[in-house]
């Protein structure tokens, strides 16, 4: 059997890999659908195989680069679920106080990939700290399915305190100049823009393909950068009404939209990324950081 290449996939099979990760379909409704495409050699395992993600090939920033101040830490999240588990990050050679970033993981925990993306953020010169919600009920679980089952038995706006509690730890921290961004992916991307309402002093928030709110416009400060994939009808749809208000308001926000990219085009462990919106998508916020939380 060849080896599958992502042109060999049709755009179903992404969407329905979409409606699967965000609990709109159940896992035997997802294997039976996923069948109509296992044709021509294809087979459903394969298939399977190839849409799920891979962390034991594509971590980009390993655990131990030397590189890195890299551990995982507790902090207070009074108005949430306690006492929460995350990785924070830095260079491991500053000298002097960096600007932070809030990394918010998608709808599954803080899996390797996140986790991952808190190291790069390290890496390119800020103090970054990656929460796990999931850590009342034991944490990450190990695998994505287990991770979303999970997730839902959350409520999402106890959890949206748990990710401005890490705003809290991350501008008080000794480490860090005050000044703190978010960015989010997915679930991280609603969180990102929810935090971007919800805190007054918010430094600068980067939604990746996140759900748009509807109230309190007004109330944003942040400079907002905003991510979407062409494909990613889903998300996309609630951005023109978004974006209507920021106008009406006077908000500072650019948005941009990746073509032909998918939702979750940035996650590199599995077939939905596209690498050359993904590395330009991750260089503009890197930038876009720089600029507004120096």
């Amino acid at each position: 059997m060849k080896e599958l290449r992502k042109e060999d996939i049709k755009q179903e099979v992404f969407d329905l890999y979409d409606d699967y990760a965000h609990n709109r379909v159940s896992r035997r409704l997802f294997i039976d659908k996923l069948s109509t495409y296992a044709v021509g050699g294809i087979t459903v395992s394969s298939l399977l195989s190839f849409i799920s993600p891979d962390y034991v090939k594509k971590i980009q920033i390993q655990a131990d680069d030397p590189n890195l101040k890299s551990e995982f830490i507790y902090y207070d999240s009074p108005k949430g679920g306690g006492s929460i588990k995350a990785l924070l990050s830095r260079p491991a050679d500053a000298k002097e106080q960096l600007p932070g970033i809030v990394v918010v993981h998608e709808n599954r925990g803080l899996n390797p990939h996140i986790e991952d993306v808190g190291r790069r953020a390290g890496l390119a010169g800020f103090i970054s700290i990656a929460p796990d919600a999931l850590t009342p009920l034991g944490g990450y679980p190990g695998s994505d399915d287990d991770g979303r089952e999970l997730q839902r038995k959350r409520d999402r706006n106890e959890m949206l305190e748990d990710f401005i509690a890490a705003f809290d730890y991350l501008k008080n921290h000794p480490e860090c100049n005050g000044k703190v961004g978010v960015v989010g992916f997915c679930f991280g991307g609603w969180i990102s823009n929810m935090m971007a309402v919800k805190v007054s002093d918010l430094g600068a928030a980067v939604p990746f393909y996140g759900g748009q709110p509807t109230e309190d416009i007004d109330k944003i400060n942040a400079p907002l950068l905003l991510h979407f994939g062409e494909l990613d009808k889903r998300v996309n749809e609630g951005w023109p009404a978004y974006e209507e208000a920021l106008k009406k308001n006077g908000k500072e926000y650019v948005a941009y939209v990746y073509e032909n990219a998918n939702h979750g085009f940035h996650n590199d462990t599995t077939p939905r990324y596209d690498r050359e919106a993904a590395e330009l998508a991750w260089k503009r916020t890197i930038e876009f950081f720089k600029a507004k939380l120096a």
